[in-house]
């Protein structure tokens, strides 16, 4: 008598959390219990507890200058550390993959579904499939059906945000391998495709949105916001300085996705 397959295990799922921020954990919580999600969470790097020599490791200004539209700020520094960490967990596990999130997350019902779904994959199909967009109708190179209601598809400028993306094992080790010394926020990186070699989805319409901000600590909007405060000096240098990278920027996405890529 024919045997059927079991489904593919969903893959280990992680929320990244700042121990302060209890009220962020627990609506998170709450989001994934009602969608069916089980999961692990991950102790955030604080950035603003890096010493001058572990900042020196991680970090170069030099490139930053020529390569992003502002100085990092500890959060994002501490962001990215958090997500290279996880890559590495990944990398030098067996699992095929990690859920990463974050926890200013809310969740759709059917995020379990989505995840299963994205379990199920073809193998050689994508690197990383992002699971929100800040763009509510983003521009599709392709698309093809998920699961009932949901689409995948490689999108034309890939999102700004990590609030939640699945990984694949060799492409967490990809990135893991060229992440420092950083330069740009972890998310503007992921726009680089051309840099990672990666082959970045979207899922359609999103399964996760953005969540109640009442943070209690840490976070990257609050703190950017009070750096810009604190340099009104530097207005029209930092204005010529998002210009030139936004620019240069969209040219040479123009370029390689006019190349196919």
């Amino acid at each position: 008598m024919p045997t059927t397959a079991s489904p593919p295990k969903r893959w280990p799922v992680h929320v990244i959390n700042m121990a302060a921020n209890v009220t962020r954990m627990a609506r998170a919580a709450e989001h994934l219990r009602r969608a069916g999600v089980s999961f692990d969470r991950f102790e955030a790097v604080d950035g603003r507890a890096l010493g001058p020599e572990a900042l020196a490791r991680v970090y170069d200004p030099v490139a930053n200058a020529q390569r992003f539209r502002h100085a990092l700020i500890a959060p994002e520094i501490g962001c990215y550390l958090s997500h290279l960490a996880l890559w590495e967990r990944l990398a030098a596990s067996d699992a095929p993959g990690f859920v990463i999130l974050e926890d200013d997350l809310a969740a759709a019902d059917d995020l379990g579904a989505v995840l299963d779904a994205l379990a199920a994959e073809p193998a050689n199909g994508w690197d990383m499939a992002k699971l929100f967009s800040l763009d509510p109708a983003p521009r599709m190179l392709e698309t093809r059906p998920l699961l009932p209601g949901r689409s995948i598809g490689r999108p034309w400028r890939i999102p700004s945000t990590t609030l939640g993306y699945a990984i694949r094992r060799e492409a967490a080790a990809r990135l893991a391998a060229q992440a420092l010394p950083m330069a740009r926020p972890i998310d503007e990186d992921h726009k680089f495709f051309w840099e990672h070699g990666l082959t970045i989805v979207l899922v359609t319409p999103p399964p996760l949105r953005i969540g109640e901000e009442a943070a209690e600590a840490g976070t990257i909007r609050a703190a950017r916001k009070r750096a810009t405060r604190l340099t009104l000096r530097g207005l029209a240098p930092r204005a010529w300085r998002t210009l030139r990278y936004r620019l240069g920027y969209l040219a040479r996405l123009w370029l390689h996705r006019a190349l196919g890529r």
